[in-house]
């Protein structure tokens, strides 16, 4: 009897911790890509399932069996406030990766009531990125089991981690330390467990937001590189070519670079290209292959409508046959 209680107040308690149907409800609807609102789009093409499954920032997940209209959004991404993320945090930029039979879902997470100081008077919201985990596509994406609390310092604002796996076979994340914590963004890499529980070792910087030739602003009344790194995605062209697309600003538009690494691996040296890769206002792209075989770039662009500023998914073909990316037309599934 004893056995039953114990077990019945177990299964209350968990009830009780469970989302209210209320909760639960959400607005399913069916778009085409221009009619969703959406930033820093990433799909992931699901042979298990033959589906499309796109996300980005706010935590949510879109689906599609042919990219002509998506269902959703559906909450796919769970935290708990016993987490430094706290209850509620904000999402951005979420990728969801394939690795080693699990799915996995990259992101950066900031809590707003938490503040790792300041510099140059501005007030640093704590954010990093984390990883967490399922055994499906769509989720539900939670903790990887036994993982570190952190996967980066808690006192350094990371963000728009990505995966590659290099050319030692090991797994790695890829990210931004951000611009407002150094007046210089980087682009960083740190080794990942092999379980995706944590990180390993130290983290290297691959380039800063001042190697790019292409982006500007001005500063002071003088004219110099943009001081923002974005939106890292990694690739290798059809010649084995390792390239890294990247966002940054010029003036006020957002735009979107390459580099190309020079021995094929994360250490590069990287080496930037001196014009833009995309179009003027389109940027944080990830590249997939669709299941009929094209390679495209899905990004997003900012627009404004009735006032209010938003951003947009897209996608364009892209051309990898030789050693350079090359961005083609714009694609309509």
């Amino acid at each position: 009897m004893r056995t039953i209680l114990r077990s019945l107040s177990a299964l209350a308690l968990a009830m009780a911790m469970l989302p209210s149907a209320a909760q639960h409800r959400q607005k399913v609807r069916q778009l085409p890509l221009d009619s969703i609102v959406l930033s820093d789009p990433c799909i992931l093409p699901d042979d298990a399932t033959g589906m499309y499954y796109m996300t980005g920032t706010g935590g949510k997940l879109w689906k599609s069996a042919d990219m002509k209209l998506w269902e959703g959004p559906y909450d796919v991404a769970e935290t708990n406030s016993v987490d430094w993320m706290g209850e509620r945090p904000m999402i951005w930029a979420a990728e969801l990766h394939k690795y080693d039979g699990k799915y996995y879902y990259f992101a950066t997470f900031t809590n707003q009531k938490v503040s790792v100081g300041e510099y140059k008077g501005n007030n640093l919201e704590r954010r990093a990125c984390h990883v967490l985990v399922s055994d499906k596509a769509e989720g539900p994406y939670r903790m990887v089991e036994n993982s570190d609390m952190e996967y980066l310092p808690a006192d350094k604002l990371t963000l728009d981690g990505t995966l590659w796996v290099d050319t030692d076979g090991k797994p790695y994340m890829v990210y931004c330390w951000e611009w407002l914590q150094n007046w210089d963004g980087t682009i960083e890499k740190m080794e990942l467990k092999p379980d995706m529980s944590g990180t390993v070792g130290d983290a290297k910087i691959l380039f800063r937001a001042s190697d790019s030739p292409w982006s500007h602003e001005v500063v002071d009344g003088k004219d110099r590189p943009n001081r923002v790194t974005d939106g890292p995605y990694l690739y290798r062209t059809a010649t084995g070519r390792l390239a890294m697309i990247w966002t940054s600003w010029i003036d006020d538009v957002y735009t979107q670079g390459v580099a190309y690494s020079q021995d094929g691996t994360l250490d590069g040296p990287w080496v930037q290209e001196k014009d833009p890769i995309t179009p003027p206002n389109f940027g944080h792209g990830m590249l997939f292959r669709t299941f009929d075989g094209d390679l495209l770039m899905s990004v997003h662009s900012h627009k404004v409508v009735n006032g209010r500023y938003i951003r947009v998914p897209h996608l364009f073909r892209v051309d990898d046959s030789g050693d350079r990316l090359v961005i083609g037309e714009p694609y309509k599934p």
